[in-house]
């Protein structure tokens, strides 16, 4: 399945600035960061469940948002990419 991950981490504490930073490290190793808060992934439906219970571990629900949209299989590579963007290889292996 292929996820658009979005999210907007309250970072005007320090400990909000941790949790940016985790949530950035999580999604980093299962996707590729397209923009500063924007992830693709291409994952399994397990893979997706443990991501997502990850992130809902780190993010303080009251200040902190995630968006995980479901896309219809093809649409990354079907994107149309405008200005300095990435070429994110979905299918191949991920190395981090």
């Amino acid at each position: 399945m292929e996820l658009l991950i979005t999210y907007d981490v309250d970072t005007t504490t320090p400990a909000g600035q941790r949790r940016l930073r985790r949530v950035a490290k999580a999604c980093e190793g299962i996707g590729h960061r397209v923009q500063k808060s924007v992830f693709e992934v291409v994952c399994d439906p397990v893979q997706r469940l443990r991501l997502e219970a990850a992130l809902t571990d780190l993010i303080d629900p009251a200040t902190d948002s995630i968006r995980i949209y479901q896309l219809d299989r093809g649409t990354f590579s079907a994107a149309r990419h405008l200005g300095a963007a990435i070429d994110a290889r979905h299918h191949e292996p991920l190395i981090i």
